[in-house]
């Protein structure tokens, strides 16, 4: 198990999203787990970033794996809610990744919920990930568009 940091996160990207009233159940606020698919939209978003898309990982052989979530609820988002996902990229240990994320309400950035996503990879059958990737989880910046 990967401890959360006791260090404040780095969040290199922003991905902006609006609430949809689809997302919400009876009480008007989003459902939990929708949380978790605004969470993986931004971890995507990210790493496309950096120059990787899934699929371009998997026809490398490469398959990201989310081993362990973690998220703190701190308040509710409603319908037609604008926030946005803060999301860093880091290598936590020699064969995991770590996204540090934060749901930030605009235009006043509450913080609606943070999050620690710990996951690893698996090259062609093996633990592993391409060289690019870790070099990213490393720190280094995404290339330019």
């Amino acid at each position: 198990m990967t401890p959360r940091k006791t260090t404040p996160p780095s969040y290199d990207f922003e991905t902006q999203l609006e609430v949809r009233d689809y997302e919400c159940d009876l009480e008007g606020v989003v459902n939990n787990a929708v949380y978790l698919n605004y969470l993986e939209h931004a971890r995507h978003d990210c790493l496309h970033r950096y120059g990787f898309t899934f699929a371009d990982l998997v026809r490398r052989g490469c398959n990201l794996v989310v081993t362990r979530l973690e998220i703190d609820y701190r308040a509710p988002l409603r319908p037609g809610d604008r926030f946005a996902v803060h999301t860093g990229l880091r290598r936590a240990s020699r064969l995991r990744f770590a996204f540090d994320q934060e749901i930030r309400r605009q235009p006043d950035g509450a913080v609606m919920a943070s999050a620690l996503v710990v996951g690893t990879g698996v090259m062609n059958g093996k633990p592993g990930m391409p060289p690019e990737l870790l070099a990213a989880m490393d720190g280094e910046p995404p290339a330019a568009d």
